[in-house]
Formats: C-alpha cells, structure tokens, sequence
C-alpha cells in the first residue's frame, strides 16, 4: 500500500460474465492487498440479488450498490463491481478519483461463461446471450468513460491477464 491514509485501489468494471471476480482475486493476490467483490458484500447485507430484485427492484438494489461501492473504494484493494454499477451518476463520479479497468469480453466467450447461472438480468430469458448483448450495448459507453485500460478477457488465461493488468496498476499513481 502506498500510505495508511491512500490505500492502493483498482477498481474493475464489464459486463457480466466478463471476468471481474476470477481475474480480480488474481490482481489482488499479485498487488498484496484485499479483494472486494461489491454484489458478495450486498447479498450478504441484503440478501440474494435475485430476490432483492424481486422484492424490492433495481433502482432499489442499485442504492444498495451506490453505497457498497463507495464503502469499498474508501477502504482500498481491488474492487470488482456488478455489471450495472457504472449507471449510476454518484458511482461514476467517484470512480473517476481511482484507477479502472474495464474488464470486456466477447458474446461467444460469454455464452460458455453464463450456461447455467443465476444471473437476475437474464433469469427466464429464452435466448441469455442476446439479452447480454443488450445490456453490454446499453452500458459499453459508461464502461469506457470511466476506465484509465481495458483488457479484454475473451481468450487469454486469467493468471496472463492478471499480471499485465496489476503491472499497469504499479505503475498508476
């Protein structure tokens, strides 16, 4: 870490299905310093994400996320998001105070990742992937304006991508 007053951070965002736990857990182990998976601190706050859908809706999960990013960011490591946290205007905001990588990924690679998931956003949907695909369209251009890299995750081994990725965090500010 850098000072107990700034402790180092990287935060990743994409879409779902892109990598963000496995990849960051392997950044963090790299970089010495915790992992925080921001949807694994809400379900265990409020519950599964699929009933907080259920019972509450997305503007309400999506409060939920607002106040466990900002909570994760201050306390420093590498903070893995939801795929929906970057539409939020605050989020986007304090994300631009902190490195980013933008985790992106390919429909096909997606499509082996998401068979049998639970997913909330794409729960009941006959075809998952094209519900992706318009969710990853709907949000790309958040996804980029708040990411300093991005690193696709589509192919290369996880470990590979992990070292590039906590190479450039060394060398961040």
């Amino acid at each position: 870490m850098s000072s107990s007053d700034h402790p180092l951070t990287l935060v990743l965002v994409g879409p779902m299905a892109a990598g963000k736990t496995s990849v960051g857990r392997k950044v963090a182990r790299l970089l010495d310093v915790p992992f925080i998976d921001t949807d694994k601190r809400i379900a265990a706050e409020h519950g599964p994400i699929p009933e907080i859908f259920a019972a509450h809706g997305e503007a309400r999960f999506r409060e939920f996320e607002r106040e466990a990013v900002a909570v994760a960011v201050a306390e420093g490591g590498v903070v893995s998001l939801g795929g929906g946290a970057v539409m939020d205007a605050d989020t986007r905001a304090l994300l631009h105070r902190h490195p980013v990588v933008f985790l992106t990924v390919t429909a096909d690679a997606v499509e082996r990742r998401i068979s049998g998931s639970a997913r909330p956003l794409l729960a009941g949907d006959e075809n998952p992937v094209e519900r992706w695909r318009t969710i990853f369209d709907q949000r790309r251009s958040r996804y980029e304006e708040v990411a300093d890299l991005t690193v696709d995750t589509s192919r290369r081994p996880m470990r590979a991508l992990a070292e590039e990725i906590a190479a450039w965090r060394r060398k961040q500010p």
